[in-house]
């Protein structure tokens, strides 16, 4: 796109200008006219016609065509809407900063870039209001053409708030290379909404235990609503939890690297109808989980203790019969470790190398006092059942049939349509399944309005929730 020439005088072709400016628009491009070039200044993006790899600031970049995405690259320090007839490429971390609301238009695509680890972070004080519909859901994902996306094409979403967290002053910075805090004492602080949205390729690990996951809401507070969200193919988890309160419904986690539902740092919500699905040959070297909670990274008695209550979920790992290939880095369904006072209820777990690991003596004593809890849940096709810490005698399998808890060997057995299917599952239940029944909300845990009291175990009975809004083969999306 050309620019006009300082001391140029235009009386007449103004008009002319207009016009032009105009048909583009009516194209849908956008037409910018640049500032004059200083004398450090030149085009730093590699896509322009213009561009110059020894400039120091960016100014005038000049393209062939017009892009047809807006690029968010700054700071939103004011109220923003995004709207469904543009599409947006994030570059670099874009903050939503205190006192903004960003608020996205259902419908709307948004990008992540790559070269520069595209991430959107909502900032404590800030809200992102995300509201799509089944029909029309917010998608943000890779910008790579339809073929070439991958897991870790952009950094991810990431909300911070200003509920509790277990961390030293009750405040933690984000990891993966986001200097953003988060973290408070208002249990009830309120991010915004996000209902009806994908995230797609995201994930970047900066340095091993560094990480910037598909979703990470972090010190997010109950006034927050998350609710049908799907993230797919990240690079790291596919959802995380740094402490907070809020409560989430309707999750669905889609070939992740690392692992489904990580949660830390005193996480106390809740959780309902989540469902995860592995692709058998991505795992992360650092060992690949369904559910990883935490109550610190070093299994302190610092508190809020990370206390979820989760019911009706339903994790389908990468072994869906004996003879399924799988990555050597897949480990567990459930890894409860470092002193974690987790409570699971009425939720299904199939095909891991390891059902459930109670892991350190911490996690032991807190199942013996009845503050970790895995109850009414149902594993199927798992290579070990359970397992304890090496060296441990504490009796896993007692605790575990205990609590009401059941196993099959084959994943046939849960008559669940087809859940393993990763180009177009289907979780809802076949005709006299087993997991139709039995579902037991009699625990106190379990008493609480943001829970439904269903008959059925795992996330779904006939209803299939994920239907019209979910996408299951997105590399072959053109957005």
């Amino acid at each position: 796109m050309g620019r006009l020439l300082r001391g140029q005088k235009q009386p007449i072709e103004m008009k002319f200008l207009k016009t032009q400016a105009l048909s583009f628009l009516l194209l849908g491009a956008i037409v910018a006219v640049m500032p004059a070039c200083k004398k450090k200044e030149g085009c730093t993006d590699p896509a322009a016609s213009n561009y110059d790899p020894d400039a120091e600031d960016n100014c005038c970049c000049e393209y062939a065509t017009p892009s047809d995405k807006v690029v968010i690259d700054q700071p939103i320090a004011s109220n923003t809407t995004w709207t469904a007839d543009r599409k947006y490429l994030i570059k670099g971390f874009v903050e939503v900063e205190a006192g903004a609301t960003l608020t996205i238009e259902a419908g709307t695509k948004i990008f992540g870039d790559k070269a520069s680890k595209g991430t959107l972070i909502i900032n404590r004080g800030a809200q992102l209001v995300a509201i799509g519909t089944a029909a029309s859901p917010i998608v943000f994902t890779s910008n790579e053409a339809p073929g070439d996306r991958a897991p870790g094409d952009w950094g991810g979403v990431i909300v911070c708030g200003k509920a509790p967290v277990n961390l030293p002053g009750g405040i933690g910075v984000v990891e993966g290379g986001v200097d953003a805090v988060f973290g408070g004492t208002d249990a009830a602080d309120n991010s915004g909404t996000m209902q009806y949205v994908r995230i797609e390729y995201p994930g970047i690990a900066f340095t091993p235990n560094n990480e910037i996951n598909g979703l990470t809401l972090a010190g997010v507070g109950s006034g927050t609503t998350i609710d049908h969200v799907q993230v797919s193919y990240s690079g790291d988890d596919s959802f995380e939890w740094f402490g907070g309160t809020v409560n989430c419904k309707h999750l669905v986690a889609f070939a992740g690297l690392d692992d489904d539902f990580d949660m830390d740092n005193g996480y106390s919500g809740k959780l309902q109808f989540c469902v995860a699905l592995r692709d058998p040959a991505q795992a992360d070297v650092s060992g690949s989980n369904g559910l990883e909670h935490d109550n610190d990274a070093s299994g302190s008695a610092a508190t809020p203790y990370t206390t979820p209550v989760l019911s009706n979920i339903s994790i389908y790992g990468p072994q869906a019969t004996p003879s399924t290939t799988i990555n050597s880095n897949f480990k567990r369904s459930n890894h409860l470790r470092r002193n974690t006072h987790s409570r699971v209820f009425n939720s299904v777990f199939a095909g891991f190398p390891v059902g459930l690991l109670v892991d350190g003596s911490a996690c032991e004593a807190n199942a013996d006092a009845g503050e970790l809890k895995v109850k009414d849940c149902v594993y199927s096709a798992m290579g070990t059942l359970t397992a304890v810490a090496s060296g441990s005698t504490w009796d896993i399998t007692a605790w575990f049939n205990a609590n009401g808890n059941t196993s099959y060997t084959d994943n046939a057995q849960l008559g669940v349509n087809d859940a393993f299917n990763l180009s177009a599952p289907d979780f809802t239940l076949a005709g006299g399944s087993p997991l139709a029944s039995g579902a037991s909300f009699s625990d106190s845990d379990l008493n609480d309005p943001f829970l439904s009291n269903v008959s059925y175990k795992g996330a779904f009975g006939s209803d299939n929730w994920t239907a019209a809004w979910a996408n299951w083969t997105p590399q072959n999306t053109t957005y």
